[in-house]
């Protein structure tokens, strides 16, 4: 599904030029021809087509997408269960078992459509190349949709992990907004603040605090 068949793109129309819309097609009609890219290219926009602006209770932003075949959903840090789960993603769950409680799959497609935008800063990545992508045509597109969810959505909680994530946080509006910050999930920094920071429970304090429903982090 291209970007401006998603329920995000009459939000987005007015954040963007054309150049950098047309950028985002050519970039998309053309790398997929040349190398092995993740997500597959009908998952691109995975995140956008799971949770609707008006659903959006909670941005969870990741960098980019993991990089090694059949890992990438197009969510960010979700992988499917029948692949083994990345150390960053383990760690994710292991601070939800300290937080809420155990969950037992590590595909978060269920939170997706329970209203948490799994976003990555940057939307694909060539295989075997962390971060290749990044600079090239995504920032403008995902900083975009975080101006959109902090002007035009409901009180929403804005998970921000590591610094690159962290950079969104000039584009939110804190006084109407929940921002949460942490050490990145990653195992060379998960132990510098990300374990103990507590963000499933707050993130539904906040939710409930703003009479929206809270997520089943577990389910």
């Amino acid at each position: 599904m291209p970007l401006s068949h998603t329920s995000w793109a009459p939000y987005l129309k007015n954040r963007l030029t054309p150049e950098q819309i047309q950028n985002i097609d050519y970039f998309l009609n053309t790398v997929y021809q040349e190398k092995t890219i993740f997500p597959p290219r009908d998952k691109v926009f995975a995140a956008l087509e799971a949770t609707t602006l008006q659903n959006t209770k909670v941005v969870i932003m990741g960098q980019d997408p993991y990089h090694e075949i059949y890992q990438a959903q197009g969510l960010s840090f979700s992988v499917p269960d029948n692949i083994v789960a990345p150390p960053s993603l383990r760690n994710i769950l292991k601070e939800l078992s300290t937080d809420i409680g155990l969950r037992q799959s590590h595909d978060l497609k269920s939170w997706s459509a329970q209203g948490v935008l799994l976003l990555n800063a940057v939307l694909t990545v060539p295989k075997g190349q962390a971060n290749a992508h990044a600079g090239l045509v995504w920032e403008p597109l995902t900083d975009a949709i975080i101006q959109t969810v902090s002007s035009d959505g409901d009180p929403t909680v804005f998970i921000l992990w590591g610094k690159y994530a962290q950079s969104k946080r000039r584009f939110i509006d804190e006084s109407k907004h929940l921002v949460l910050t942490a050490a990145h999930p990653s195992p060379l920094s998960a132990y510098r603040g990300f374990f103990g920071s507590q963000p499933f429970s707050k993130a539904n304090a906040f939710l409930k605090e703003n009479n929206r429903t809270e997520i089943d982090w577990l389910n």
